[in-house]
């Protein structure tokens, strides 16, 4: 089913609206999910509506937060997101990080007490609207199984660079430091697909294509999949958001991250507050001038794109060209949604008394 941007934002909002949020949060996070939609992250996106309403049931959710800074320096700052949207705690720690960049040449800045953020390409990209490179991650509820071990202790941890160009779009490296973000999971179940062999294992460490096997004590795999293909990399670098997102900030990490889905309580003596998240910004004329930067910005761009490829019928892909590419195409045609998702969100229509799609 293809639905038009702009009604499927109204309804976005409408539903926040329902829970409480303020217009401004309302409109801020219905953005940010319609982006990922537009930008074909469908995992991300209004799929996700439903997950936020269930945890706003449960009181895990804060829709009227006090979102306040508590500690912080000239470059640097930790917010408290008081347990609200991380799709509103997130824009507003960019912007802190962005004022500070704008005055000292980069911000950094450390997020707790916050739930999930959307995808991280949203909020690195509002840093390079402002001829800044941007940074995002965050850590997120354990699925994922170190290198070696059978117990779920990571998220799947997104990070995102992104960088300005000149003539080019921006070059925006948006991704999950798991072999497949949970997300893609829930798609093949909807879809009653398996998935690919590597992105999971299953109770006892064997690989599976089961995408239930969550449900069973199975867990997701470092990006690498397995030692033999370098899963340790993937360990190392969700290792790195989870200290940035979590420890640093003083949020929840490692096991200690509460789950997204409501109906699993949140682990029990956590030594941090919630979700964490690290959001920073560079200046590219801390560096250079910025005019040069681009010019070699888009150089780059043009000389990777430029590579002969194995396959006629391939082309190499800058990060970020397949998201811009989806985003042009849904703006104008209409954004996809499985039955699946429709239904749920008409559900959740009827539950607050709100027009179906």
């Amino acid at each position: 089913m293809l639905i038009s941007e702009s009604k499927l934002r109204k309804f976005t909002l409408d539903i926040f609206m329902a829970m409480g949020c303020s217009e401004d949060h309302a409109t801020l996070a219905a953005d940010v999910l319609l982006r990922s939609d537009l930008r074909g992250i469908d995992s991300h996106g209004v799929a996700r509506l439903s997950g936020y309403v269930r945890l706003w049931e449960k009181q895990r959710i804060n829709t009227q937060p006090d979102i306040k800074i508590v500690h912080e320096s000239y470059t640097t700052a930790t917010i408290d997101g008081d347990a609200g949207l991380g799709l509103v705690v997130a824009p507003f720690a960019m912007q802190v990080a962005i004022q500070k960049a704008e005055k000292y040449g980069s911000g950094w800045v450390s997020v707790r007490n916050s739930n999930h953020f959307g995808i991280a390409g949203y909020h690195a990209l509002m840093a390079v609207e402002q001829d800044m490179i941007g940074f995002a991650m965050t850590n997120a509820s354990p699925l994922v199984a170190p290198t070696f071990s059978s117990e779920r202790l990571l998220g799947t941890n997104p990070m995102c660079y992104a960088f300005p160009a000149g003539k080019y779009p921006p070059v925006v490296v948006d991704m999950a430091t798991s072999a497949a973000a949970n997300g893609k999971l829930e798609i093949a179940q909807r879809a009653g697909k398996q998935v690919p062999e590597g992105w999971l294992q299953d109770n006892a460490g064997n690989f599976t294509t089961d995408p239930f096997a969550l449900k069973s004590g199975g867990a997701l795999l470092p990006l690498g999949s397995d030692k033999e293909h370098g899963s340790h990399k993937g360990f190392g670098l969700s290792a790195t958001v989870d200290i940035l997102s979590g420890v640093l900030s003083g949020a929840g990490y490692g096991p200690w991250v509460p789950p997204f889905v409501a109906f699993l309580e949140p682990p029990a003596n956590p030594p941090g507050k919630g979700i964490g998240h690290f959001l920073g910004a560079m200046r590219v004329d801390g560096f250079r001038p910025a005019e040069e930067y681009k010019a070699d910005m888009d150089n780059w761009i043009a000389r990777f794109k430029s590579a002969p490829t194995i396959d006629a019928d391939k082309k190499v892909i800058i990060p970020g060209e397949p998201e811009l590419e989806a985003e042009i195409d849904r703006i104008k045609n209409g954004i996809p949604l499985v039955d699946a998702v429709v239904n749920d969100l008409n559900e959740l229509a009827l539950k607050f008394g709100i027009d179906t799609l």
